[in-house]
């Protein structure tokens, strides 16, 4: 086998129902002060009280940061901050969704090292080792908690930024479903389809050379054998389990199941990465305000027609994981079956705006080099163009 393959996880990954109360003891490995990022909402949930009680039990001082907001605005990262820089932790506890723990991410990177947060875009810029984190997900979708990836609203631009250093990986992930069980209805779809284009993206991406100089240097590093296992195992646990999910948010097996598949998917995107989609997305969400997981979710079967020259055999190995005939009619059906809108045209894109959202997406190198295919400002038209009809099949048909 000439492969390489890369893992690169928290230092623990922890699932289970009730595991949430080992935060305490975790969390005393490292001081006895820790600060605690989550939302207003989460901050009255039972998840998050149980969190807290296991922080005082092991005799931890609790300050609790509860102002996180979807996004993660440079406001709301200055206060944060500055409310890390007054308290000075020995760790950081992130208890919410994907944007509270990019949200602590980001206050555990500049706690330790001097901003403007703009000195970390560049891949890889993260200097050293950020303040310790523990991260505990209430969603099953983002997988920040596995991942070395933070995506945070630039204040100038208005898009979003992924900041992106294998020192932003948690040191601990607490998977816990119960915490996930409270989750709206559409937070759980959007969610749940952000956690599958993870899988897909990744399990499609570029594939690199083995080279220790480009395994070092980069966060992730295309698809391997390792991420592969995982992006597919997860793939066809959430396609077997978002809809019940989404229909009954009380059915735990299928909360459990789909915590798991989107814990799977991080850790196969954290070092995989993933394409188009995600890169599409930054300038969809940017324009109509829409959340994150709705706009990868739309997009994903679009870009996986693009791709499907490239990936055949991938595309065999996803049905026979989804238990389908073609993954993008699947995947297509899915996103409808939970709510998605049918297109870009529903969320209030204009036709004419398509090619802008092209040339803004086409800067994003970190996601666009590592796409399968190689993609300019045309190749993304024609995918958001198909998606703005709602018709996957007109990729399709282009070919012939």
């Amino acid at each position: 086998m000439d492969d390489f393959a890369i893992l690169r996880t928290p230092a623990q990954v922890i699932f289970g129902t009730g595991m949430a109360s080992a935060t305490g003891s975790l969390a005393a490995e490292y001081g006895d002060r820790a600060l605690v990022v989550t939302d207003p909402n989460i901050a009255g949930s039972p998840g998050f009280n149980s969190v807290r009680t296991s922080l005082h039990e092991a005799g931890v001082d609790v300050r609790v940061f509860s102002e996180a907001v979807v996004d993660v605005p440079e406001s709301t990262i200055t206060e944060a901050v500055g409310y890390a820089a007054e308290y000075r932790p020995d760790v950081v506890v992130a208890v919410g969704g994907g944007s509270t723990i990019d949200l602590a991410k980001v206050t555990a990177l500049l706690a330790r090292h001097p901003g403007p947060l703009s000195t970390y875009y560049p891949v890889g810029s993260v200097p050293g080792p950020v303040l310790p984190l523990i991260a505990v997900p209430t969603t099953a979708g983002t997988g920040s908690e596995v991942t070395p990836v933070s995506v945070i609203t630039d204040a100038t631009t208005r898009m979003k930024v992924g900041i992106a250093s294998r020192h932003l990986i948690p040191r601990h992930a607490l998977c816990d479903p119960l915490l996930t069980v409270g989750a709206p209805r559409t937070v759980t779809a959007h969610s749940g389809m952000d956690a599958l284009a993870h899988a897909v993206e990744s399990f499609m991406a570029i594939r690199r050379p083995a080279a220790p100089s480009s395994v070092l240097s980069r966060p992730q590093v295309g698809k391997n054998p390792l991420s592969d296992t995982l992006a597919l195992a997860a793939a066809g646990g959430i396609c077997a389990n978002l809809a019940r999910a989404v229909d009954d948010g009380d059915d735990l097996e299928a909360r459990s199941a789909m915590l798991y598949g989107s814990l799977l998917a991080g850790i196969a995107f954290g070092n995989a990465g993933v394409t188009a989609g995600h890169a599409l997305q930054f300038a969809v969400g940017a324009a109509t305000h829409t959340s994150h997981g709705l706009g990868t979710g739309l997009l994903l079967p679009y870009v996986m027609e693009f791709n499907r020259p490239a990936r055949l055999a991938e595309m065999a190995a996803l049905a026979e994981a989804m238990a389908c005939t073609d993954p993008v009619a699947a995947v297509h059906e899915l996103g409808l079956r939970v709510g998605l809108p049918a297109s870009l045209a529903e969320i209030g894109v204009e036709a004419g705006e398509v090619r802008g959202l092209a040339e803004a997406s086409i800067g994003i190198r970190r996601l666009i080099d590592n796409n399968p295919v190689r993609l300019d400002v045309d190749a993304l038209e024609q995918i958001l163009t198909a998606a703005w009809h709602g018709e996957p099949d007109r990729i399709s048909a282009a070919r012939v």
